[in-house]
């Protein structure tokens, strides 16, 4: 009786050993499929992260072999400079201005060239060209066009007998004049999100709402905006994120000025790295404003959560 149930189990384990090497086989192909991504994550963001934290806690010299661990002498000293705390106020005032009206007025062109006619179409095709366009571009046209002696708004200014403005050099009004040029740049990329967004909703719900008579306003507040909330919330995070990097525009149309009115975060790391060559102190900055947009991307994903469930 003992070589029989022998048998049965020799014939289970023949059975079940393929079986295991064909899962085998398949977590073994989806690591290889995985392998490039990995291995790309690891290099150009695990590695230059973990370097930047490590750099943070040192008295780094962007050239030279000085390096001397200090701990967090460079997080004490930045919360004692104003030169941070003034950067910091100026970022986050141009993301508070900035992505919110990038994200209204996206949605509003959105709202206007959703229709099939060619009209639309090359119409959007207009609005998100200027999305295309390198930093360095767009602050050159509108370096001109906010000219005092020739720009277009001076011409204009003076053809109804009004003195011209020197946008850019004047402390009121150097902030908006970035945040109207970036608006002017970024403005088609969440258009493009909230057509997608808007070509996702069911017509069938808009005749529903049309065979009851509803008001544009009473389907816009009751339809199209309650459908858009995901959208809306991936357009203002990544609006936030994108602009609390705010780099070129400052850079290349005021330099920071005037009176260090329009220097962001970036600017500073910039300047404290490659001018100062304090590379130890622009990587504490680097982390602050990392643990800034990771704050704004964990928010946007515990209220994505609370949406779902």
């Amino acid at each position: 009786m003992r070589e029989p149930a022998m048998t049965v189990t020799s014939v289970q384990d023949a059975g079940s050993r393929p079986h295991g090497l064909a899962r085998y086989r398949d977590a073994l192909s989806g690591y290889a499929f995985l392998a490039p991504f990995l291995a790309f994550y690891a290099v150009f963001l695990l590695y230059p992260f973990g370097l930047g934290l490590w750099m943070s806690l040192h008295d780094w010299e962007i050239v030279g072999d000085y390096r001397e661990f200090i701990g967090l002498l460079n997080y004490q000293e930045l919360w004692d400079d104003p030169y941070f705390w003034e950067a910091l106020k100026r970022t986050l005032q141009f993301a508070a201005i900035t992505a919110p009206a990038a994200t209204v007025l996206g949605l509003v062109l959105a709202l206007a060239l959703n229709g099939p006619l060619r009209l639309h179409g090359a119409l959007r095709a207009v609005f998100f060209a200027s999305n295309i366009f390198s930093v360095t571009v767009v602050t050159l046209v509108w370096s001109m066009v906010l000219n005092p002696d020739r720009g277009l708004i001076a011409n204009g200014m003076r053809a109804v007998g009004l003195e011209p403005i020197a946008f850019l050099a004047d402390q009121d009004w150097a902030m908006p004049a970035l945040v109207v040029t970036t608006l002017w740049w970024v403005a088609g990329f969440p258009m493009a999100l909230f057509l997608a967004g808007l070509q996702q909703i069911p017509p069938e719900v808009y005749e529903a709402a049309r065979l009851d008579n509803a008001s544009r306003w009473a389907v816009l507040r009751r339809i199209t905006l309650p459908a858009l909330a995901r959208t809306t919330l991936l357009v203002v995070v990544l609006q936030t994120v994108m602009h609390l990097q705010v780099f070129g525009q400052p850079l290349l149309m005021t330099r920071g000025g005037p009176a260090n009115s329009t220097r962001p975060l970036v600017q500073l790391i910039y300047e404290t790295s490659f001018r100062d060559w304090r590379s130890g102190y622009a990587s504490t900055v680097s982390v602050v404003l990392f643990v800034m947009m990771f704050c704004v991307a964990l928010l946007q994903f515990r209220l994505s959560r609370q949406e779902g469930d």
